[in-house]
């Protein structure tokens, strides 16, 4: 079950990957919400601390997967925003 879990998690985090491949080249965020990623990127984090206290691999784990290209997101729409 841990490695259903996994694969779940890890498919979901690396589904960002290509927005964010895009975001980095383009550097249009016009369409990305801030305050969603806001929100995301917190509620990552959040279920990264869980899972390390909670000793759950497959939540730290995969929120870890998912903490990189969503925090690349959201830093360059941040960074846009302020231009």
């Amino acid at each position: 079950m841990v490695y259903m879990g996994l694969l779940a998690g890890i498919l979901t985090g690396i589904s960002f990957i290509p927005q964010s491949i895009k975001t980095i080249k383009t550097r249009d965020t016009t369409s990305i919400s801030l305050f969603t990623y806001i929100l995301f990127t917190c509620g990552v984090s959040l279920w990264i601390v869980y899972g390390f206290f909670a000793k759950d691999i497959a939540v730290f784990v995969t929120n870890l997967v998912t903490i990189l290209p969503c925090s690349l997101i959201l830093i360059i729409k941040i960074r846009e925003s302020i231009k």
